[in-house]
C-alpha cells in the first residue's frame, strides 16, 4: 500500500480516542488533521465540543476547527467544498490528509459525494418550522409521507432535522430529496481512503464519556456557556444543539442543581453515542474497526 497517495479517515463515538488516534498516525505518516466534527467548528464553544488542545495543534497542523461563529449555521456542503481544499493543499505539501471526526454525514459526503440542493428560501424554511412545530413531529411526518413516499424507511419517524429538511427540499424543488441525492457525484475515488473507525466496548466507552463531562466542567464549561448565552441565538441555531448548552443553562437559571446537570449530559452523551453506532452498522460497515488499546499493531497494519 502506498500511504502516500492516500487520504486516512478516522471516525467513533464521542469520546473513543480518535483526536488521540490521528495525533499519533500523523506523527507517524507525515500527517495534517482536517476536523470532520459538524459542532468542533464553532469559535465558542471550545470546551463543550472538546477541541483539540494548543499543544496538539502547535504539534500537527490542524484543519477546520473553531473558524466558525455561533451566530452562523454551518451545512455539509460547506464542509465538503472546505475539506476538499484542504486535502488538495496538504497533498501538495506532499503531507498526508487525516480526516477525523464524528459527524457520520460529512464522511457520507466525502466518499460517496455530495448532491447541490437549491437553497430553499427563507420565508419557505421558517413557514415549514412553523407548520412542525404546530402540529408535532408525528403529524408532521405523516404530511411528509404524503407528499414525499420515498422517505418511508429512509427517515425515522422521529428525526425531525431530517424530516423537516426533505418537507423542505419537496415542497420547493417538486423533487424528492432522495430523487437529488440520485445524481450525486464523487469527489474521490473509493481506493484512495483508508476508512478507520474506532470501536471500544460499550461499558469502557461510557466510562470515558462519564470522565469526559467531568473534565469539561473542570476546564471551564460553565463560563463558557454563560458567555454563549449572551449572544441570545435563536433557538434553531445549530450551535444550540452542542450537548451541554441546555443543561448548564438550567443549572444558571436555578431551574436545577449542578449534579442534576451533569448527570443529564452524561445521559444526552450516552444516547448521542448510541446514534452515532447505529449509523456506522448502517452506513460504515465497510470501514476498518479497531480497538484503540492495540494502537501499535493497528499503525503497522495501516503503514504495511
Amino acid at each position: 500500500m502506498d500511504i502516500k497517495s492516500k487520504i486516512v479517515l478516522i471516525s467513533g463515538p464521542t469520546a473513543s480516542g480518535k483526536s488521540k488516534f490521528a495525533l499519533k498516525l500523523a506523527k507517524k505518516i507525515n500527517g495534517e488533521i482536517v476536523n470532520a466534527d459538524s459542532m468542533q467548528v464553532y469559535k465558542q464553544l471550545k470546551i463543550l465540543t472538546a477541541r483539540p488542545t494548543i499543544k496538539d495543534t502547535k504539534e500537527i497542523k490542524h484543519h477546520l476547527y473553531g473558524f466558525v461563529n455561533v451566530t452562523k449555521n454551518f451545512s455539509t456542503g460547506e464542509w465538503l467544498k472546505l475539506s476538499k481544499k484542504k486535502i488538495e493543499e496538504i497533498r501538495k505539501r506532499k503531507k498526508i490528509p487525516i480526516i477525523v471526526g464524528g459527524t457520520g454525514l460529512y464522511f457520507k459526503a466525502l466518499t460517496e459525494g455530495f448532491v447541490q440542493i437549491p437553497n430553499v428560501p427563507m420565508r419557505i424554511r421558517s413557514k415549514i418550522r412553523k407548520l412542525q412545530n404546530k402540529i408535532g413531529q408525528d403529524k408532521f411526518y405523516s404530511k411528509l409521507q404524503k407528499i414525499d413516499s420515498l422517505v418511508k424507511n429512509k427517515i425515522e419517524k422521529n428525526d425531525s432535522q431530517r424530516s423537516i429538511r426533505a418537507y423542505e427540499i419537496k415542497y420547493y424543488t417538486k423533487k424528492s430529496l432522495f430523487k437529488w441525492f440520485q445524481n450525486t457525484k464523487k469527489s474521490f475515488i473509493d481506493t484512495e481512503f483508508i476508512k478507520i473507525y474506532i470501536d471500544h466496548p460499550k461499558e469502557d466507552l461510557i466510562k470515558k464519556a462519564n470522565l469526559r463531562v467531568s473534565k469539561m466542567f473542570k476546564n471551564g464549561a460553565i463560563a463558557e456557556v454563560r458567555k454563549f448565552n449572551r449572544l441570545k441565538l435563536k433557538k434553531q441555531n445549530s450551535a444550540k444543539k452542542v450537548i451541554g448548552i441546555e443543561e448548564i443553562t438550567d443549572y444558571l437559571n436555578n431551574k436545577c442543581d449542578l449534579r442534576a446537570a451533569k448527570d443529564l449530559i452524561s445521559i444526552k452523551t450516552r444516547q448521542y453515542i448510541k446514534r452515532q453506532f447505529t449509523w456506522a452498522r448502517g452506513q460504515m460497515a465497510n470501514w476498518t474497526y479497531i480497538d484503540p488499546k492495540i494502537t501499535s499493531l493497528t499503525l503497522k497494519k495501516i503503514l504495511r
